[in-house]
């Protein structure tokens, strides 16, 4: 890893600028232009070293909801059963797991009767069953990884 990605991972795992130009001023921080920051975070992204760059939203405090769904795939249709999945725009945080439910993903939705309609059309597209594990409780635990 480049020394100029771990200063970026680094810097903005807490938080990013809210204002008209964030990128300029992140950059700034870090002692870089804003094209090359927009530059360096896009081959981040393409290597696969960071899954994601983005803001994290309560979605239920907007009014909408969130689960936490598996769902037991044959391993021959893994890669099937990804694309069909990951097809809804509702659908993040989509991962492998060595368990007999072996893709664990998140649903979030605008409105809470919308993930039960979501669940339901990915078990019609699949034919397999999603189990939906609702939070029922809600802790906050903040990790930061220093690279």
């Amino acid at each position: 890893m480049l020394e100029v990605d771990r200063k970026i991972i680094n810097a903005f795992q807490g938080g990013f600028p809210i204002c008209e130009h964030p990128f300029a001023v992140a950059a700034e921080k870090i002692g870089l232009s804003e094209d090359a920051l927009i530059a360096r975070l896009n081959q981040l992204l393409e290597d696969n070293m960071m899954s994601r760059f983005g803001p994290m939203y309560n979605s239920e405090k907007m009014g909408g909801a969130v689960t936490l769904a598996a769902i037991a795939v044959p391993e021959p249709l893994f890669d099937e059963v990804t694309k069909i999945v990951n097809g809804f725009d509702e659908v993040a945080h989509n991962y492998q797991r060595d368990h007999k439910l072996n893709m664990w993903f998140v649903v979030a939705a605008e409105d809470p009767s919308e993930i039960a309609r979501v669940i339901g059309e990915i078990e019609m597209a699949t034919g397999l069953d999603v189990f939906d594990m609702p939070k029922t409780e809600e802790f906050f635990l903040e990790m930061k990884v220093s690279v």
